[in-house]
């Protein structure tokens, strides 16, 4: 498997991240796109910092939080597209210094980062409804047109975004990757990148920004087809999800998907070779919404037992006939990842044929029984292959089913398929005497 071989490589290490979306937008309650889908005026968008003060805010509970889940990163907003600043920046007022909170967020949530050793990325939104020189347009994000006062120019917007972009990678440490948003500029140029890239070395960078960047991000769910015909990622990839079905930010009526639809995304992810971003929003008061808690501990406590399963693990489904089933590989061990919900109480894995030492089902411990033979359905079929029984399908319906085939001397197919992923990368970072 080949990496970036330079510090990004911290990437492929840590597999489940995550994201939160926290601004003025969580007073309300409706949608980080508040004052873009509601069409609110820029002065009335602005009287939520006369009131915002999110002083329950703990970011060790928040770190907490993420690693009992299972989490290894964190990714936050540091500006969304109503433009407003969670950290103390000299570009704008528009800022969290000049809330009743008066003080800077980022750098308190840095600073625990730092202290537990937990990687943090940021989360910055390109699209600005507040900054009277971004061009807007009426595009998805953006103000239908631009407010009085304006005056759109697209140059001296961004060289305040690269101010900003400087701040962010200067002033607060180490930073482990810049999550790029809805760039509706229609402007590429692949030295912005070169800001974090001579400044932080060891940041990843998504490729929503100003170039193609280190990884995909997938939004929401994956297209269902692609995933089953491709089975496994060309390039690294983290997906981001949501707890809430209608905003990745707090929402005070919101709708969660349920916890067995999130471990099938999770699963369905990581056995594939990608990353995992879950959104758990806080509220106006600084504290993570209780409601979607109660799920991530419910998810994290199966991500924990199923883990083994992904770290380390290489993406080998194409084995397998069946586009229910993903497998991943590591050592000599195949897992068997039975993301849709089995049918039966047995999986069927042609064509494969040789019985492994010992099967596991990883969600309690079981051991399994593994026959080779060639039943009755697929009669017509030449050759056995293996079948997984007495799986406990209707005792464990709230949960992705795991289980690791042990072998002695994993099968050809699955040791070519291993050793034969390779991922299209970037170029290692250059040094700046050599661009």
């Amino acid at each position: 498997m080949e990496f970036f071989n330079d510090k990004r490589d911290w990437f492929f290490e840590k597999r489940f991240g995550m994201f939160i979306h926290f601004g003025l937008y969580a007073i309300s309650g409706y949608h980080e796109q508040e004052q873009f889908r509601k069409n609110i005026s820029r002065k009335e968008y602005e009287k939520y910092t006369d009131v915002f003060c999110p002083d329950k805010f703990d970011p060790y509970s928040w770190i907490q939080t993420a690693r009992q889940a299972g989490m290894e990163y964190m990714v936050f907003t540091a500006k969304h597209q109503d433009g407003f600043c969670m950290w103390d920046t000299e570009t704008t007022d528009y800022n969290i210094v000049n809330t009743p909170y008066g003080r800077d967020f980022l750098k308190e949530l840095s600073d625990a980062c730092h202290k537990e050793n937990f990687p943090l990325l940021i989360y910055y939104c390109i699209t600005d409804n507040h900054n009277p020189n971004y061009p807007n347009r009426g595009k998805w994000h953006e103000l239908s047109q631009p407010q009085e006062g304006d005056l759109p120019d697209r140059d001296k917007y961004l060289d305040y975004l690269k101010k900003q972009v400087t701040e962010l990678c200067k002033n607060y440490g180490e930073i482990h990757g810049f999550f790029w948003d809805a760039n509706h500029l229609d402007y590429y140029d692949e030295g912005i990148n070169w800001i974090i890239r001579d400044l932080q070395p060891g940041a990843v960078i998504n490729g929503r920004g100003f170039d193609s960047g280190d990884y995909n991000t997938p939004e929401r769910e994956f297209n269902e087809t692609e995933i089953r015909s491709e089975r496994r990622f060309g390039k690294p990839t983290e997906a981001c999800q949501s707890f809430g079905v209608h905003s990745w930010g707090y929402r005070f009526d919101e709708d969660f998907y349920s916890n067995k639809y999130l471990m099938q995304s999770i699963d369905r992810i990581l056995s594939m070779g990608g990353n995992y971003l879950l959104s758990v929003a806080p509220d106006a008061s600084g504290m993570l919404d209780s409601r979607a808690l109660k799920k991530l501990d419910k998810i994290g406590k199966w991500y924990k037992q199923v883990r083994e399963a992904y770290d380390g693990a290489v993406p080998v489904s194409e084995a397998v006939k069946s586009s229910d089933v993903f497998l991943t590989v590591k050592g000599n061990n195949l897992y068997v990842h039975l993301n849709k919900d089995p049918m039966a109480d047995s999986v069927e894995l042609p064509p494969l044929e040789m019985l492994p030492e010992k099967a596991v089902l990883l969600n309690d411990g079981r051991e399994l029984r593994v026959v080779r033979n060639q039943g009755t359905k697929h009669w017509a079929a030449d050759s056995e292959y293996l079948r997984i029984k007495s799986l406990p399908t209707d005792e464990m319906t709230d949960q992705v089913m795991v289980i690791r085939l042990e072998y002695r001397h994993l099968p050809g197919i699955l040791r070519e398929l291993a050793s034969g992923w390779k991922l299209s990368l970037p170029s290692p970072i250059k040094q700046k005497e050599d661009r």
